[in-house]
């Protein structure tokens, strides 16, 4: 896989099946709420991609992701367990530009709350008290084919 700058974007590309990648800033925020633009380059559109907060370590952080045939979901990784928080498992939404998109994501972490919105419409919002601050990050993933490739661009970090 890669995680690079192309020209005014940055990319990531997950070239192996069931995986997933990130890049992180190395940067330790407590509430944060952040917006990105992203969309696919290529790739199958049963993917996932999206935005990490209060990343500790690869085993420890929170992910709220949509993915280009329309799904989205929150979850969290905690001692290396995945498991989405909400929905329980990903839920289809019109809201999400599918294909190669553009889509808008908004993850909001403050406090207890995970909200994840796309292009201004809320889509989920969960509960959770694991971590209560880290880092911040992109994600990308695959499933079952691989050459998952997606940019993201206008990267915004601030305080709720």
């Amino acid at each position: 896989g890669m995680t690079d700058y192309e020209g005014e974007r940055y990319r990531i590309v997950v070239n192996t099946t069931n995986a997933d990648f990130w890049a992180n800033p190395g940067l330790t925020f407590k509430d944060v709420v952040v917006d990105v633009d992203a969309g696919k380059v290529s790739g199958p559109n049963d993917n996932d991609f999206g935005v990490l907060c209060r990343y500790q370590d690869t085993q420890n952080f929170y992910f709220l992701i949509i993915s280009s045939d329309g799904y989205y979901g929150i979850g969290k990784v905690k001692n290396g367990e995945q498991q989405l928080l909400d929905p329980p498992q990903m839920y289809h939404s019109e809201l999400i530009n599918m294909g190669d998109g553009p889509n808008h994501i908004q993850a909001t972490c403050s406090g207890e709350n995970l909200i994840l919105s796309v292009n201004g419409d809320l889509l989920a919002e969960a509960r959770d008290f694991s971590f209560s601050e880290g880092d911040i990050g992109l994600i990308v993933g695959s499933f079952d084919m691989a050459g998952v490739d997606i940019w993201f661009d206008n990267l915004s970090v601030r305080v709720p």
